[in-house]
């Protein structure tokens, strides 16, 4: 009997531990759903009430890998830019400081969401070196464990310079984001091969610690633009600022 009790608790353990990281599809899906409804321009009070009402706990075990918090953060990020600058007309810089994003019963600012949970509370003012020094519980409880420079590309602030907004997935999440990234560099940075020069987006050098440094940023271009730029010099585009939303793919 001993032995069946302790073979018991071990299964029980190995289930906690298994349910403990699955996702909850319909939780990450009700994300994509908002965006879907914000994108066609549908009302979206219901799956807002819906997002709001899920108890903490659950958004916490819900999502409970990198994969889902990433597909999760992302659709909810660029849902509510449009939703605060279209319906609310909130304007820079209390868009972006204005907890005004009720998920979960607790309230987040469109900063809270990127450099809180999708950049594992990093400082927005020191290129990605320093950490928050006043992080929330929540905050720590659902934010990644691993930074992934390739949200950069992903999330969409209403500007011009920003990243176009597509849907993401959790079970197509990896090649989405490998998309994204490829297809931002492509069409952004500007190569000089005999000045041996790259004219980058200034979203590599806001977050250059993400990239791991210039010595980082020249291994993602290199991978993703398919040449060596180990010996080419770097010099960072003025951000365009100017109004641009509902810029989907």
């Amino acid at each position: 009997m001993k032995t069946r009790s302790v073979v018991f608790l071990l299964f029980m353990a190995i289930q906690h531990s298994i349910s403990a990281t699955e996702p909850n599809k319909a939780l990450i899906a009700l994300s994509g759903k908002l965006l879907l409804s914000v994108k066609s321009e549908t009302p979206t009070e219901r799956i807002e009430t819906e997002l709001a009402e899920i108890k903490k706990e659950n958004l916490v075990v819900g999502l409970g890998n990198d994969n889902a918090r990433k597909t999760f953060w992302i659709n909810i990020y660029n849902a509510y830019f449009q939703i605060l600058a279209v319906r609310e007309k909130k304007k820079v810089p209390e868009i972006f400081t204005e907890r005004l994003i009720k998920i979960g019963q607790t309230l987040f600012s469109l900063d809270d969401i990127e450099h809180g949970i999708l950049r594992k509370y990093r400082s927005k003012f020191s290129l990605g070196y320093l950490p928050q020094f006043f992080v929330s519980k929540t905050i720590k409880d659902l934010c990644v464990q691993e930074i992934d420079y390739r949200i950069h590309f992903t999330l969409n602030c209403g500007a011009t310079s920003c990243p176009p907004i597509a849907f993401y997935e959790y079970d197509k999440l990896e090649k989405q984001l490998e998309t994204a990234t490829s297809s931002f560099l492509k069409s952004d940075v500007e190569i000089d091969t005999a000045a041996k020069t790259l004219k980058i987006s200034k979203i590599l050098q806001w977050f250059k610690a993400d990239f791991g440094g210039e010595a980082g940023i020249k291994t993602i271009l290199s991978k993703h633009l398919k040449s060596n730029f180990a010996d080419y010099s770097i010099s960072y585009k003025k951000y365009d600022w100017n109004q641009k939303l509902k810029n989907y793919e």
